[in-house]
């Protein structure tokens, strides 16, 4: 902008209120006006905001001023206005303000689509929640519009079963799974469909959280009327099956649904105290010292480790890599190329008792054992790393997941750890006998022991120091007539053992509560001898 014209029109802007016709030499009087004194701001809008006739020459002044400003640049103009404004008193700000406010304001969601930019439209309201979901409804008919053909209600549904156990169990179970992770050329119900089931999942949920708080459930029993010895030792379950290790020597496979006995596997002239599977080995660890490798369709024994000199108490595998422990106080660490070539990488010793558990990730294996220590090893170089101290007796059962560390004693006491610092978190004090086995998720830890109870407690109170040690367990179940031996459970059941031969499954997503007392499961047995 030129200087001489913005000088110009600012002196067209600040003019003083003089006699224009006076030309002769007289002198000239000019009117000087009090201080100004800035009224109170207005929301109103700019335009309309005069209160009073123009004075002087502002209308044809303002029409100068126009002229002048619509011939400079966009530049100039964005200078001179910024000029202009910092010449103004704070109440005239505000009514610049709430002049632009409506201006500068887009409805983005609307003007995408019309530009044929829906799917980004659609992409900024698929990160919103459910209630901000149900307001972005009610904005306008293009935003519902928007959210409708979007289908983002069923994208909503779909990233919390691809982040949440839970919601992806319910998928599974209540059959709208199949109306998921497909695209639009695929048939699918409308939106409405996904936007009327959300509330109806939301019910689920809190019916299902409500059944475990107040201990509601339905049980059915498994009869596994062991030959020799009673005992079912330990377990592990899926949708289709249960397995479990006996104290008769055998492993029994048993259909989750209709409870069948389906297979038994004999092979060890031990009890079977340890087991794990995945889709194509079982791997169990027995009395007898040995570790045996079966295939999990046809029940045929693929490999036979031995190493340990007394009973192997227990084994994980992973990835590649197993870890078992045994009663003659080593840890063996194993590759686990495939099922037929495995090989012994390192012996761990340190523990001056049987080495009850041990449970591993990719950072670190920790053992627990009845010399009252947990011991943490590098899993990467098999070097020790630290020991945590704290249970007055043995330490027969742990779980270990991130930092945490949750172990189970003789002392009748549950710990928490924090695995890194080796600090205690929280001790959890309830069961009157040996605790044998414990499990926790991101909400519960669940605990058996040689009382015959079951234990469910609030992990999320639990680490939380402020919370009162009378509020952390939720419910105590109580149907085992011997001690508990082996527990696994997910969003939905816990699945238990026990030296009263039996398998109990607690259901509590499919309750009835007809006649039912809170905190019992009505009489179901199933028994069945096998073939």
């Amino acid at each position: 902008m030129e200087p001489e014209m913005e000088d110009k029109t600012l002196e067209l802007m600040n003019i003083s209120v003089m006699d224009s016709q006076t030309a002769d030499r007289s002198p000239k009087i000019t009117v000087i006006k009090p201080p100004f004194i800035c009224p109170p701001v207005s929301n109103g809008p700019l335009t309309g905001s005069r209160k009073r006739p123009s004075e002087g020459n502002y209308e044809k002044e303002k029409d100068v001023c126009f002229q002048l400003f619509d011939q400079w640049s966009e530049a100039d103009q964005v200078e001179f206005v910024e000029h202009l404004i910092s010449r103004m008193c704070h109440y005239q700000h505000g009514h610049i303000n709430s002049y632009l406010k409506p201006m500068l304001q887009r409805d983005f969601i609307t003007a995408l689509p019309a530009q044929g930019l829906d799917h980004i439209a659609e992409n900024i309201l698929s990160f919103l929640d459910a209630r901000s979901l149900c307001s972005a409804e009610l904005v306008c008919k293009e935003w519902q519009r928007v959210i409708s053909e979007g289908m983002l209600w069923k994208k909503l549904i779909e990233r919390m079963v691809r982040t949440d156990p839970l919601w992806k169990g319910l998928s599974e179970r209540h059959q709208w799974e199949k109306y998921l992770f497909k695209n639009r050329t695929t048939e699918v119900p409308p939106n409405s469909y996904y936007r009327s089931l959300y509330p109806k999942i939301i019910q689920d949920i809190e019916t299902i959280e409500a059944n475990w708080r107040c201990g509601r459930h339905n049980l059915q029993r498994i009869q596994c009327r062991s030959e020799n010895s009673k005992g079912v030792y330990c377990l592990q379950y899926d949708d289709e099956k249960i397995i479990s290790g006996l104290r008769d020597n055998s492993i029994k496979i048993w259909d989750k649904q209709t409870l069948e006995c389906l297979k038994i596997l004999t092979g060890h002239t031990g009890s079977v105290l340890c087991l794990q599977y995945d889709e194509r080995v079982i791997v169990t660890g027995s009395s007898d010292s040995t570790v045996r490798v079966w295939d999990v369709n046809s029940g045929e024994v693929l490999n036979t480790l031995i190493h340990h000199n007394e009973a192997v108490l227990h084994l994980r595998f992973c990835n590649g890599l197993m870890v078992t422990c045994s009663k003659d106080r080593s840890i063996a660490v194993w590759d686990m190329a495939s099922p037929t070539d495995i090989s012994l990488r390192r012996v761990l010793v340190g523990h001056r008792a049987a080495v009850n558990v041990v449970d591993f990730d990719d950072k670190y294996i920790v053992s627990a054992s009845g010399d009252r220590t947990i011991k943490v090893w590098s899993t990467s170089t098999c070097e020790f790393v630290r020991t945590l101290n704290g249970h007055k007796r043995g330490i027969a059962c742990l779980q270990y997941r991130d930092r945490l560390v949750v172990s189970g004693s003789s002392d009748n006491t549950i710990r928490l750890w924090d695995i890194e610092c080796g600090a205690c978190l929280r001790v959890l004090e309830g069961h009157e006998e040996l605790v044998r086995c414990i499990r926790f998720d991101n909400k519960r830890i669940v605990s058996g022991a040689y009382d015959g109870k079951i234990k469910v407690w609030d992990l999320q109170a639990a680490l939380d120091p402020r919370a009162p040690a009378s509020t952390l367990c939720l419910r105590t179940l109580v149907e085992h007539s011997g001690r508990v031996f082996r527990l696994q459970f997910d969003e939905f059941q816990i699945i238990s053992s026990s030296h009263d031969d039996t398998i109990l499954i607690w259901d509590f997503l499919n309750v009835s509560t007809n006649g039912q007392t809170e905190g019992r499961s009505p009489s179901r047995t199933y028994t069945y001898i096998s073939r």
